[in-house]
């Protein structure tokens, strides 16, 4: 038992967001390019594939950037004991996880076209060297945004095996949205990150914040717009986007205070919610 909850521990399990954060991205894409005059029961099988595999993958995600940031760990309040950090399992241990980790997620991947194959085995390098670029850029947040939603695009390739403009716009809009969450997530640790020495747009743009925020999901919010008009969407969605801008612009800007850490976490987690206001846009545009 203390075995399964040092894996639990080291797999984030117990904190869904992470994971949720991936998925958002998948359903989003799968919503909007399905369509819905066919079987039901497939759109719900490729839902069920992209979740997990967004957990599996989120999982074995946090198992390399543990083991990759051990020593950093140690250093910050918030992470020193984490399970690799804390030394209660090994790096040798914790790389097994990982292997059997991708080997799960590489059975749910077979599941796809093999242009979905394809795709997602070339974007796994850049997956899993996410953790080396804060010691190398004060950009990590936009290398994890390139990532984290990479998804969007499989969904959409899993159903039409071909990448759109719509596809490609709607995922260029949702790296920014992640640049913007993640730099809040990273006001929590500013403090032991500045005195470690590694880097973040959290530290980048400490002076001005908001006005950084503003422009990511302001670019966020064009995105989905132009997605819309290219969709053929009436009006009803661009109406009810009126609720992703006040929960961005007002819910986590305005009400954003950096020097509180309850307070930047909350924020960060809001985002889940915002992952189902957007999907549920998406569902009034393609259904209404």
């Amino acid at each position: 038992m203390n075995q399964l909850k040092l894996f639990i521990d080291l797999t984030r399990l117990k904190k869904p967001i992470g994971f949720m954060l991936l998925f958002w991205p998948c359903i989003w894409g799968l919503t909007l390019v399905y369509d819905f005059n066919s079987s039901l029961n497939n759109y719900i099988f490729f839902v069920s594939l992209f979740l997990a595999g967004s957990i599996l993958m989120r999982s074995a995600g946090c198992i390399v950037n543990d083991i990759v940031d051990k020593n950093f760990d140690k250093k910050v309040e918030r992470t020193k004991n984490r399970p690799i950090a804390s030394g209660k399992v090994s790096v040798k241990l914790a790389l097994l996880y990982s292997v059997i980790l991708c080997g799960l997620a590489f059975l749910v991947l077979i599941n796809f076209n093999n242009f979905t194959i394809y795709m997602a085995l070339v974007s796994m390098p850049f997956a899993f060297t996410y953790p080396l670029m804060k010691r190398i850029t004060y950009w990590p947040q936009l290398f994890l945004g390139i990532t984290f939603n990479y998804g969007l695009l499989l969904a959409w390739i899993s159903i039409s095996n071909e990448i759109s403009l719509v596809a490609l716009v709607f995922y260029f809009g949702a790296i920014f949205w992640t640049l913007g969450y993640d730099t809040i997530y990273g006001f929590q640790d500013i403090k032991d990150d500045e005195i470690i020495g590694v880097k973040s747009t959290s530290i980048k743009f400490k002076n001005d914040p908001k006005k950084f925020l503003l422009f990511c999901y302001l670019v966020f919010f064009v995105s989905l717009i132009i997605v819309g008009i290219n969709m053929n969407f009436k009006l009803f969605y661009f109406i009810f986007l009126i609720l992703p801008a006040l929960h961005l612009l007002i819910f986590q800007i305005k009400k954003l205070n950096i020097s509180d850490t309850k307070n930047c976490l909350s924020k960060f987690k809001s985002n889940n919610l915002l992952g189902l206001i957007v999907l549920i846009n998406i569902f009034v545009g393609k259904l209404i």
